[in-house]
């Protein structure tokens, strides 16, 4: 619902980071900004919002950060130019229309993204499959949840999460199986926190290779190597069959199968299975009994489970516990996969998917082809299997796809294996690339740039994790020339049909966002997620609903009669085997590696690095491992080193990290080639397949870790926006091994900071150079070179205030110099600093994003004697979204 508030026009909306579904209040601002508060009517969220959600206001505004007109690359070694949009519609539909024709619709291919809404998904699936002619239509929540769904299909007959977010507050034992919901989904693991805090008996287990801060949560902790919980979920069952703890009503009346994957688990006793995953037996009884014998029992998952080459299996295995138990369709109970990208479910409904058509019909299956040609008044739907996301960029790296549009995603940053991806966007005739950001490495490739509106700019729906579709409405206009990425798809479309097909212009004549969401509602008629009676003024009217939806009201839970979506209406238990990942340790590759978010920042951190207070708890990318892995590296905290394998390589600082089990290491998986040198963390990650799901194996990587061996530093901090020096900034990064370039905040304000390393020193004055691009022409020097050893020492002021510096073959003084920087006392002498003689200064990280509580107050608070409750009321840490809390318990207990 949209109401006034004072002379600004407030905006009920949904947050665009994770798939939670956070209602926000919104409200444009004078100076193009918008605030933004939690909706405390959302049922979603009940007002609370995370530290990404709280910011969302300071993410808007910053035009230098976003594309605002469309531009053209006239052949692949030239410059993009400025275009009109006529211009550039005519040479998308001509490029779609020459290869169409040239080479068949199976030359053409679209790879979307979970933060589209609906809407866009809707129209880009008309295209790619009523008009262009092709299945090659697939979405980055390839990567991230197919394996749910496939695992969702196979044994309950449908991509639908039976759970719901109340059933936090019902569970008597909450499972959390390869997610870090303290990072991920904030918000839910607040409400997680509150249940528990409600009922004290409730048992929460979590099993993940690193003991994050939702863990920190747990009654029960299970250090599971990764990619082995099969061998962990079927050992809990094998302990619930024979110890009776399973539900043998239930298994007859509602579920097949159970005879032969019986059978099979006769080999996984916890011993055996102790062995394969890294758990000691007793906690996986433990496990089994809790999970059993609770009232109700809810599991929680997302990437640690679906980003494997068998996640599929670990999605099924984990399912069968609650079939094997009963633990579904009942308040408190079922297998809730968390959504990580705000609409991948709602992509999931519409079918931008290569694997879905549109209301969760099959492509493969030809009645159902045929009943949306009918829906669409087209004569029939392609046949042919389309290309999987994965599939799609090695058909590209062969030479079959000749236009492929890119929209809303960065698979030059996202995709693993980015050798071959980089590639693959090389050997295109013509990228188009639609994006809203101008900081994505995808841009690099692209022939067409077609710039899209972004949150709070978008009118639309989506649909979170619990399947309930929200409003997306827009607080302001688009910057530029930027549009809604829905029109943009009309408006290509018609150009193309009136080329290929001028009968079919009247499938992309549309007036609103409204008009094609009726249009999609229409096709759910008579499937398991049917809301073809929801409309824009039901949720204008009535607020969010959930589908099912009979025209009244949403269903909670799904399964509550024990009918299950399957031709027998019975769930089944599927023969699951044990497979090892693909990705094998070796003597020559013997870390695991597996990646994972941070709290702060979100995929690519396109929006998340725009706002200084979300880089403050970590600014930079570093690879974590276990003290004893460090030890028997012989490495130091802090140093730089060289993370390899047969794909490719990567430097970085290590540090030491005892969350981690010994033989597991972490990277955060959102540091791309814009921010680190060579191709960023997914210059290692493998693209091995799941066979059912097509999810690639980006949660783990066998890799080796060695010393760097770059003798020569260099680092450079300036305020300044980094958007600025782009171009300059692409070249060093290409240069240098490594080359990390983020934006920090220091004493509120933003910054660049740039370090550089290298086997030999190169000519230092080209970081001087960069320098006064961003700094006032009235800014001081003060200089402290060594020209004969190489040394270069800069720093620029204005009056007594530090602006920055460069430091270039010395870095002594770069902790001093930062923390001066950031708010520290000047240095009683700046030649005794610039030498690296003066004492570093401490500068803390901040711990309390929402509130900019730093590392430094926080212990000296403790050292006072304040708990977690005297924190929170004297520094106000943890009061905010509360996301710092564990951290905040840990260092009370340190």
């Amino acid at each position: 619902m949209t109401t006034a508030t004072g002379h600004n026009n407030t905006v009920s909306s949904i947050c665009c980071y994770c798939g939670t579904g956070c209602g926000v209040r919104v409200t444009p601002q004078a100076n193009g900004t918008v605030t933004v508060i939690g909706d405390e009517q959302h049922p979603a969220n009940f007002g609370r919002l995370c530290s990404k959600g709280r910011t969302l206001g300071e993410s808007t505004g910053r035009l230098s950060a976003r594309l605002l007109r469309p531009t053209l690359r006239h052949g692949k070694d030239a410059l993009p130019q400025p275009a009109s949009w006529n211009d550039a519609l005519r040479m998308a539909g001509s490029k779609l229309s020459a290869a169409i024709r040239e080479h068949g619709p199976d030359s053409v291919a679209f790879y979307l993204s979970g933060q589209l809404l609906t809407e866009d998904y809707y129209l880009f699936n008309k295209l790619a499959r009523g008009l262009v002619g092709s299945n090659n239509i697939d979405t980055n929540s390839r990567l991230c949840m197919s394996s749910a769904v496939s695992g969702y299909k196979q044994t309950l007959g449908a991509d639908a999460p039976p759970a719901c977010y109340e059933d936090f507050d019902h569970a008597g034992c909450v499972f959390i199986a390869g997610a870090n919901m303290a990072y991920a989904h904030p918000v839910l693991f607040r409400r997680l926190e509150e249940a528990k805090a409600a009922n004290p008996a409730m048992k929460i287990i979590v099993a993940d290779p690193r003991r994050t801060d939702t863990a920190s949560i747990a009654d029960l902790y299970l250090p599971v190597l990764p990619g082995t919980d099969v061998a962990l979920f079927h050992a809990m069952l094998n302990v619930m069959i024979w110890e009776e703890l399973i539900d043998r009503d239930y298994i007859e009346q509602h579920t097949e199968g159970f005879a032969v994957l019986r059978a099979r688990l006769r080999e996984f006793t916890p011993r055996a299975a102790s062995e394969l995953c890294g758990v000691h037996e007793d906690d996986i009884v433990t496990a089994a009994r809790w999970f059993a014998s609770s009232p109700a029992t809810l599991s929680c998952y997302t990437m640690g489970l679906n980003q494997y080459s068998n996640g599929s299996d670990k999605n099924a295995a984990l399912i069968h516990l609650h079939l094997a138990t009963g633990h579904i369709g009942k308040p408190g109970a079922g297998p809730f996969s968390l959504t990580g990208q705000p609409n991948a479910m709602g992509g999931r409904e519409v079918g931008g998917l290569a694997t879905v058509l549109p209301g969760h019909r099959d492509p493969a299956n030809a009645a159902h082809r045929a009943e949306v040609a009918a829906l669409w008044g087209v004569p029939e739907l392609p046949s042919r299997p389309g290309l999987t996301a994965i599939e799609m960029f090695e058909a590209a790296a062969e030479g079959r796809i000749k236009v492929l549009w890119i929209a809303c995603t960065n698979p030059a940053h996202s995709l693993p294996d980015q050798t071959l991806v980089r590639a693959a966007l090389e050997k295109v005739d013509c990228v188009i690339v639609q994006e809203a950001f101008a900081g994505s490495e995808t841009l690099a490739y692209a022939d067409i740039v077609l710039p899209a509106a972004t949150w709070p700019e978008k009118d639309g729906s989506v649909t979170n994790s619990e399947r309930r579709i929200s409003r997306v409405r827009a607080a302001l206009p688009p910057p530029g020339q930027a549009r809604a990425d829905w029109r943009i798809v009309a408006d290509v479309a018609r150009w193309l049909a009136a080329d290929i097909a001028p009968e079919r212009v009247r499938l992309f004549e549309f007036t609103d966002a409204g008009a094609v969401f009726a249009e999609h509602a229409a096709t759910t008629a008579g499937r398991d997620l049917d809301y073809s009676r929801l409309s824009y003024a039901i949720l204008d009217t009535q607020g969010p609903q959930q589908w099912p939806f009979d025209g009244k009201v949403g269903r909670k839970r799904l399964y509550a009669d024990g009918v299950f979506a399957t031709t027998s209406g019975r769930a089944r238990f599927l023969d699951v085997g044990w497979r090892l990942p693909a990705d094998k340790v070796s003597a020559h590759f013997s870390i695991r590696l597996t990646t994972g978010r941070l709290r702060d920042h979100w995929h690519s951190m396109s929006r998340t690095a725009l706002v200084p207070g979300l880089t403050r708890h970590v600014e930079e990318p570093l690879l974590s491992m276990h003290p004893r892995d460090m030890q028997r590296h012989r490495l130091q905290d802090g140093e730089l080193v060289k993370v390899r394998n047969k794909r490719g390589a990567i430097w970085l600082p290590v540090e030491a990290d005892d969350s981690l089990r010994p033989g597991v290491a972490f990277i955060p998986m959102h540091w791309g080639a814009a921010a680190l040198g060579g191709q960023g963390v997914n210059a290692l990650t493998s693209r091995a397949l799941d066979p059912h799901s097509k999810q690639p194996e980006l949660k783990l990587a066998a890799v080796s870790v060695e010393p760097a061996r770059l003798p020569w530093r260099a680092t450079m901090l300036l305020r300044g926006d980094v958007q600025v020096l782009r171009p300059q900034l692409d070249a060093l990064r290409a240069a240098f091994p490594y080359a990390v370039a983020v934006p920090v905040s220091l004493n509120g304000v933003e910054h660049l900071r740039l370090r550089l390393a290298a086997a030999v020193a190169p000519s230092s004055e080209l970081l001087a150079e960069l320098a006064t691009r961003l700094l006032p022409a009235d800014a001081t020097l003060a200089a402290f070179d060594d020209a004969a050893r190489g040394i270069l020492r800069r720093v620029w002021l204005q009056g007594r205030t530090p602006l920055g510096f460069v430091l270039a073959g010395d870095v002594r003084a770069d902790g001093a110099l930062t923390g001066w920087l950031d708010g520290g006392e000047a240095p009683a002498s700046l030649a005794a600093l610039l030498q690296g003689q003066a004492a570093a200064a401490n500068r803390a990280r901040v711990v309390c994003a929402c509130e900019g509580v730093r590392e430094d107050a926080i212990c000296a608070g403790i050292r006072r004697g304040l708990d977690v409750d005297g924190l929170k009321r004297e520094l106000r840490c943890g009061t905010g979204c509360g996301s710092c809390v564990p951290e905040l318990k840990r260092l009370c207990a340190a």
